[in-house]
């Protein structure tokens, strides 16, 4: 008489998938923070106030504070949160780095250096004449790190790393040698490099929008090869992606993205290297929900920060980078601490 053995079920968890219910929600708690962020502030204004300002502008004080200071602060925000929680994950993704972050290619650095030669020898003092500065100078920089952790084989992860920390490096060390010689350009330097999404009109909202979007489009394209790149070069090209070409892609939605955020916002610290963790952990391993969660997140998370700072301090506020600071650290050291959602 034979005995079957009997298989005792398997006790490990399913692995999460992202879902369309999933995205709903998230999309939902960012139509909230973004009607929370057009409310609360020095002056709190109830939701059907904020509503009737939005959909009749008269030019009283309410709908002047409301559509001249808190849609544009939070659009910017909104966008701002987007690009990072997106570049963030294209770069872990492109990178195989779970602590991989955008300003890894130089891009704060190569924005900061710019807006400090803008200012010292440029005159520049607004904030429009900022964005232009700091994007050229987050390319440039992004281009340089690129070309320098690149190889015949194309760019490698860890060539490009060590490329991003030296020319950080180099590039924070002239910045701080032209501040050091000059007052007025270390005053302006310093109300850039806080990180901040207040008082940033539709204008400066308009001069990035163009390259977000083209980031964004880059974002998608490249989406389609992450998976596989995850499996490793020699892999994904016996499968049919070309990885030199789909890096290049990757790289330069990730240049795009946070170039555009940091000329506009400045620096934002954590945003895209926390945002794609928490997107692994609720969307599981495809990088093609990965990437819309992050977006989502990013937004979420960027705007949630700059109400907080609003409420921290009133009536004085919190600058979105500082409570980003506050919060991220924190955050971060408690994912590290659970292995397994920084696992690729």
């Amino acid at each position: 008489m034979t005995t079957t053995q009997r298989v005792p079920p398997s006790t490990e968890a399913p692995p999460r998938r992202g879902s369309v219910l999933g995205l709903t929600l998230l999309v939902v708690l960012a139509v909230g923070a973004a009607l929370a962020s057009l409310a609360i502030g020095s002056r709190d204004i109830p939701i059907g106030e904020v509503l009737g300002a939005l959909l009749y502008p008269d030019g009283s004080d309410i709908s002047t504070i409301v559509n001249g200071l808190r849609v544009p602060r939070t659009a910017l925000g909104l966008l701002a949160g987007a690009a990072l929680g997106l570049a963030g994950a294209l770069m872990q993704g492109h990178t195989r780095n779970p602590l991989a972050d955008p300003g890894l290619l130089g891009v704060n650095a190569g924005a900061a250096f710019a807006v400090v030669i803008g200012v010292f020898a440029f005159g520049v003092t607004s904030l429009a004449g900022y964005a232009w500065f700091a994007l050229a100078g987050a390319g440039l920089a992004a281009a340089a790190v690129f070309a320098i952790g690149s190889s015949r084989g194309g760019p490698n992860p860890v060539s490009l790393v060590l490329a991003g920390a030296a020319v950080s490096a180099l590039l924070i060390a002239c910045t701080q040698a032209v501040v050091l010689t000059d007052r007025a350009t270390l005053n302006q330097w310093r109300f850039w490099q806080v990180g901040s999404v207040a008082n940033r009109g539709l204008d400066v909202v308009a001069q990035v929008a163009p390259f977000l979007v083209a980031g964004a489009v880059l974002a998608a394209i490249s989406s389609r090869s992450l998976n596989l790149l995850q499996l490793g070069d020699d892999v994904a090209r016996s499968l049919g992606i070309r990885p030199t070409r789909a890096k290049v892609i990757g790289i330069a939605a990730v240049m795009l993205l946070v170039g555009a955020t940091t000329a506009a916002c400045g620096p934002i610290s954590f945003v895209g290297l926390v945002v794609p963790h928490l997107a692994r952990f609720l969307a599981g391993v495809d990088y093609r929900w990965i990437l819309v969660y992050s977006t989502l997140l990013g937004a979420i998370l960027v705007t949630a920060g700059d109400i907080l700072g609003r409420l921290m301090v009133r009536p004085a506020e919190l600058q979105v980078g500082i409570v980003m600071a506050l919060i991220g650290g924190p955050v971060f050291v408690l994912l590290v601490r659970r292995a397994r959602l920084v696992k690729l």
